[in-house]
């Protein structure tokens, strides 16, 4: 594929070698309460314990990764679609901000999903790589499309959502895989990556705005 011809938004995870760590994956879920308050306020969820469903922080309901692996709320969505339309800009430090923010969350995505098993960092981005190209406001996005995006990509959320409705049997196959045989299968490794990366695109264009590029209806 042409570079050029590559959607603005790329995330990979690197595949576990060698034997995971069977304890942290047993208490996975335990052991990620700290790291996931932390994200909740910097994104502004007030209640820590609402991380069930996505939008929240969930493996089977994986909108968390819209909005929480975004990293982005409503607030500071409609912030940028107002920047955008009555100024056309979108400030690097703003876009820093956002981009440092979902990179984080994904790294939050990943450890629940049984991705990896290192702790996510809060700055480091580890074995998990999200690039977002940085806009060129005027030239690139228009001004009003950032006030409809959010209806544009409802087909999006209707076959992810169907999609999700598969993440929790998927996640508990792979939660017990990995305790017993202490690997994961790449299937399980790939599909899971690529429901991250597809609810990423469709963050990035949704709720970050950061490209008028519609995402592509796929998992690579």
């Amino acid at each position: 594929m042409n570079p050029s011809d590559s959607y603005p938004v790329q995330f990979r995870v690197e595949f576990p070698e060698g034997a995971r760590n069977r304890g942290s994956v047993l208490v996975r879920l335990i052991l990620a309460i700290p790291i996931l308050i932390v994200a909740s306020l910097l994104s502004g969820h007030s209640d820590p314990s609402q991380y069930h469903t996505v939008g929240n922080w969930d493996l089977a309901d994986s909108s968390s990764i819209a909005t929480g692996a975004a990293g982005v709320g409503a607030g500071l969505a409609i912030a940028t679609a107002l920047m955008i339309l009555f100024r056309q800009k979108y400030p690097r430090w703003w876009f820093n901000w956002n981009l440092e923010l979902t990179r984080f969350s994904a790294r939050i995505g990943a450890y629940l999903l049984l991705l990896r098993d290192e702790y996510p960092s809060t700055d480091e981005q580890q074995a998990v790589t999200l690039d977002i190209a940085y806009p060129d406001v005027p030239a690139e996005l228009n001004r009003v499309l950032p006030l409809f995006k959010w209806l544009l990509a409802i087909p999006h959320y209707i076959v992810l959502s169907l999609l999700g409705i598969v993440v929790l049997p998927v996640s508990i196959v792979g939660w017990i895989v990995i305790l017993v045989t202490g690997s994961q299968p790449r299937w399980i490794f790939e599909f899971m990556e690529g429901y991250l990366r597809w609810w990423l695109r469709v963050a990035a264009y949704a709720y970050l705005l950061t490209t008028d590029r519609y995402p592509p209806f796929r998992l690579d």
